[in-house]
């Protein structure tokens, strides 16, 4: 409510009614061939002295394999979490 009322005082009635559109987008980081490629490492056996893969270790490997130029590892969280898939868990169902 704080965010409507000062809306109406700084800039009027239709300001605080009125939603502002979106100035931004948000475009996808990866294409699908990329994250196959994502997941396909993920699914890997991790690097030696490692007993799993972590999303900044996903994230350099990505780069060092010119997968991606660069990626955060927080875009790794995000692709990971939209798979089906349960890497850690035993079963599927």
């Amino acid at each position: 409510m704080y965010r409507v009322r000062q809306a109406f005082v700084d800039e009027g009635l239709a300001a605080a009614l009125y939603r502002k559109k979106p100035t931004g987008r948000c475009y996808r980081k990866l294409d699908g061939a990329q994250e196959a490629q994502l997941i396909t490492l993920a699914c890997s056996t991790p690097p030696a002295g490692r007993t799993g893969w972590t999303l900044r270790l996903l994230a350099d490997r990505l780069v060092e394999l010119e997968v991606v130029d660069a990626i955060s590892p927080e875009c790794v969280r995000m692709t990971l979490k939209k798979t089906n898939s349960s890497r850690g868990s035993g079963s599927n169902g």
